[in-house]
């Protein structure tokens, strides 16, 4: 499934890239496919396919239970905003 349209990047794509190299933010993600943040309609999607990632590589048991508490949905927003925010910054 495309989960970022300006940059074609599919849920593998995002997925294969955080558990190779194990990523641990959006930018990350972003700059290991050659690719950066443009509108920032997709960064909640793959910080959602990173969590599921990261978190079926230490916990497979749980990882399908979702956020282990309620501000994690929080942190996750606040994330995805600061990580698109550091992608505005000068090259």
């Amino acid at each position: 499934m495309i989960v970022c349209s300006c940059n074609v990047l599919s849920d593998h794509d995002v997925r294969s890239a955080v558990e190779a190299e194990a990523l641990r933010s959006t930018s990350q993600v972003y700059g290991c496919l050659g690719a950066s943040a443009q509108c920032g309609r997709c960064v909640r999607t793959i910080r959602r396919i990173m969590d599921e990632a990261l978190g079926s590589a230490r916990h497979p048991a749980t990882a399908a239970r979702g956020p282990r508490n309620p501000d994690s949905a929080a942190a996750d927003r606040r994330s995805g905003i600061t990580d698109r925010l550091s992608g505005l910054g000068p090259n």
